[in-house]
């Protein structure tokens, strides 16, 4: 098998024996790492100290990522102008913040016979949030709601 000893330089071919002694006489681990490769790959390294290692580089590019929280926003089709510009306020802030906004419009009774307001209204908010946020999913009906999902630029 082809050796690596642990500081990354190439020993050579070694008999798999021989190469276990060295390993234990450092008192490190002997890890197969291209076991396809001919001859075979072999590396002397702590692995207690590699997989420490790897998984507190992994928390350290977890921290680095930012999550996206999925914020919602709950209307009416018959929702006032001042409910709507605060609901819009609030779209808003979030698309800063940096969140994706579902917007659900949830329909009672009989309003059902006209989504058209809803629509319109989704559209409107749309248009609103246009300069800091695209439509990712757009106005649909699921049952007695109709739902559209905003994402900021």
């Amino acid at each position: 098998m082809r050796l690596v000893d642990e500081n990354g330089t190439q020993v050579g071919i070694v008999a798999g024996r021989e190469a276990l002694d060295m390993a234990r006489e450092r008192g490190l681990d002997l890890i197969e790492v291209a076991p396809t490769a001919l001859p075979p790959v072999c590396r002397i390294m702590d692995f207690g100290k590699w997989k420490y290692e790897q998984s507190k580089r992994e928390r350290e590019a977890q921290k680095k990522q930012k999550m996206t929280e999925m914020k919602g926003i709950k209307m009416r089709p018959g929702t006032a102008e001042h409910d709507y510009q605060f609901k819009l306020k609030n779209v808003m802030k979030f698309l800063k913040e940096g969140d994706k906004v579902k917007i659900t419009v949830i329909f009672r009774s009989r309003e059902i016979t006209h989504p058209e307001f809803a629509k319109r209204s989704l559209e409107r908010l749309a248009e609103e949030t246009a300069e800091i946020g695209w439509v990712e999913k757009p106005a649909s009906m699921e049952g007695r709601t109709m739902t559209m999902i905003i994402s900021p630029k």
